[in-house]
């Protein structure tokens, strides 16, 4: 089992179906084209799902204008499905109450209803330890192995956060500074040396819109938001203005064909 914290909805399980995405995973694994591929996690993104847990009340004390006060937390453990072969453990996720029933052993489990988001921050979490999710494990199922999470979950915050995205044949030119920015380079791996999550990080020099400036490109974990906010803030002080900075997850394909045979000037320290 996984103990974690979700974003669980207020929608009853019973009320949970999934038609769009259903259809979608058939029509993806009758051909698996890309454009099916692509419709398939379309419909994931949008769907809303059902996990099986363990649900238990646990006291715990607290204390209130200076008097012990004695409470309860909600503890949600989840059931998770095992690879036999690898013994990679898995959140199970279901499009509907008749596919979580075809899982014998989650029997009189609670059932816990999310979306795509939050299960993606649940696998990403280190805590959780898990290769990812599969979606009707029993039935016509398909699986999301961790990497492939990230990816999708980076790109789709990318362009939640970006309202003109940059994608591969866009009229922008990507290329390298004349010079290197020593002072903005030195600001941004002190910074990214304090931030775990963070893998590598690239520097390019951009053209679009007819304005030139700094393209980084960033390979990462855990939340965009909080990533890039705090890249930027240390930036700031280095560049003429906000426009003059771009910033874009290294799982996006324009990002990866950017930085192809470029050496990060940023690379997280492997652990000894």
């Amino acid at each position: 089992m996984s103990e974690l914290k979700v974003e669980n909805s207020k929608v009853p399980a019973e009320d949970i179906t999934n038609p769009a995405l259903v259809a979608a995973i058939e029509k993806m694994q009758e051909d698996g084209t890309k454009e099916n591929i692509d419709a398939m996690i379309t419909q994931v993104v949008k769907a809303k799902f059902i996990l099986p847990a363990n649900v238990r009340q646990i006291p715990n004390a607290h204390t209130k204008n200076g008097q012990t006060v004695m409470g309860n937390s909600t503890q949600i453990q989840f059931r998770l499905l095992e690879n036999n072969q690898t013994k990679e453990k898995f959140f199970g996720a279901f499009t509907d109450m008749d596919e979580m029933n075809k899982w014998s052993g989650v029997a009189g489990s609670h059932k816990v209803v999310t979306d795509f988001d939050s299960l993606a921050g649940m696998v990403m979490d280190p805590k959780s330890n898990t290769g990812g999710f599969v979606i009707n494990a029993f039935g016509k199922s398909v699986t999301f192995p961790k990497p492939m999470v990230i990816s999708i979950k980076q790109q789709y915050d990318y362009m939640r956060r970006n309202k003109n995205v940059i994608e591969n044949g866009a009229q922008v030119k990507v290329g390298e500074p004349k010079e290197y920015p020593i002072d903005l380079m030195a600001a941004l791996i002190n910074h990214l040396s304090t931030e775990p999550q963070v893998n590598a990080a690239y520097l390019r020099l951009i053209e679009k819109d007819g304005k030139t400036g700094y393209f980084i490109v960033v390979d990462f974990l855990g939340d965009m938001n909080t990533t890039f906010e705090g890249i930027a803030d240390v930036a700031k002080p280095y560049i003429d203005d906000e426009e003059a900075l771009t910033l874009m997850p290294f799982t996006m394909d324009f990002a990866k064909n950017a930085v192809k045979d470029i050496e990060p000037f940023y690379r997280k320290a492997e652990e000894e």
